[in-house]
């Protein structure tokens, strides 16, 4: 009986039909549209790219515009003022810089036998050349270099590559000027966009929300300004020790001393680096002097500016950092390896903040 009543369900049980051909034309589109979403996102990497790093200058130059507020100016003067800083350090550096540029290379080109002659008859040539097994080895190296520049194909190539290197610079200023305009646009909308997104969050969390939100804006701030601040303190510092040994164009030089020390564990080191190559055009001895100079600051810079400087800014583990950095730069170059120790350290204050607390309570 209670088979026979089991057959009778079974039968009058709707019959289910598998649309094999719709499932599987849904799930293609779905991966095609999958694909052209990351395509999409792909073109658009280098304007991201430039977002993210307007909206990283914008929260560490926010710290200011505080600081002046606090002294009774309304916040688009302080704005203001900030911007007009900011632009006017950095024309006034390129201001700077460009002459002694155009200057160096104009010397180098008028006079390249001089300094050939003088390269090629310093200890430091003969020094390669015994290690090369011979008393000639660098000026057969040039001898090919010679010979490789008078091949016409090979001048095409370089010329390509000098034009490649022109549309590069040409793409950097357009660039730069994109991200100071959308710098300028982030930082006078900064209070608004917080509370613009702070509606995307239920009521009963705004509070915590807003707590964790002003304590990552607040970090990533220290960040940029401890990070300006090495930098600054190298480049000033690099100036003045350069200017002593008589290294060839010291502002130059200290003002890359600069840059790359703006880039976090590998930017003083590939500065220092580079600084000493060039001053090895001036003597060995001035290349020693200031490779000895970098051993010492570098030093000085891991064990005493940077835990002073920095303290308050990112609290991330030194393993993270280096992860951070590394992952960084592998996907966003220099920019990368900028802006993503400040974001692991955001990563940090969100798990403390929310996701421990959220496990402590159950």
């Amino acid at each position: 009986m209670a088979t026979q009543i089991t057959t009778d369900a079974t039968a009058n049980a709707p019959e289910v039909k598998i649309r094999s051909f719709r499932i599987g034309f849904v799930g293609a589109l779905g991966v095609l549209l999958a694909i052209l979403l990351g395509g999409i996102v792909s073109q658009l990497g280098t304007v991201l790219l430039y977002v993210a790093l307007a909206l990283f200058l914008a929260l560490g130059l926010d710290p200011v515009v505080s600081w002046l507020q606090r002294r009774s100016l309304p916040r688009w003067a302080a704005i203001l003022i900030v911007f007009v800083g900011v632009i006017g350090i950095f024309v006034g550096l390129i201001a700077t810089i460009v002459p002694i540029i155009v200057e160096q290379t104009k010397i180098i080109v008028e006079n390249w036998d001089e300094i050939r002659d003088n390269v090629l008859n310093s200890d430091f040539v003969a020094w390669l050349n015994a290690l090369g097994g011979g008393d000639h080895a660098i000026d057969d190296a040039i001898a090919s270099a010679g010979d490789w520049l008078a091949d016409p194909a090979n001048l095409g190539a370089l010329g390509g590559g000098i034009l490649a290197v022109g549309v590069g610079i040409a793409g950097g200023f357009t660039g730069a000027t994109i991200v100071l305009i959308l710098t300028l646009y982030f930082l006078a909308s900064l209070d608004s966009m917080k509370r613009y997104s702070t509606k995307f969050v239920p009521a009963s969390s705004r509070g915590k929300y807003r707590e964790v939100t002003e304590e990552i804006t607040g970090s990533v701030g220290r960040y940029v300004i401890g990070q300006f601040s090495l930098g600054a303190v190298n480049g000033l510092l690099s100036l003045i020790y350069l200017t002593i040994i008589g290294a060839p164009a010291p502002i130059l030089l200290a003002f890359i001393a600069f840059l790359l020390s703006l880039v976090p564990l590998v930017g003083t080191l590939t500065g220092a680096v580079i600084i000493s190559l060039v001053c090895l055009a001036a003597s060995p001895a001035t290349a020693l002097a200031a490779i000895i100079y970098y051993l010492i600051y570098m030093q000085v810079e891991a064990y005493v500016l940077s835990p002073r400087i920095m303290n308050r800014a990112v609290a991330v583990p030194g393993a993270l950092v280096v992860i951070a950095a590394v992952a960084g730069g592998t996907l966003g170059g220099v920019l990368g390896a900028l802006v993503a120790i400040p974001v692991a350290a955001s990563l940090i204050i969100i798990v403390e903040k929310v996701i421990f607390p959220r496990q402590d309570a159950h």
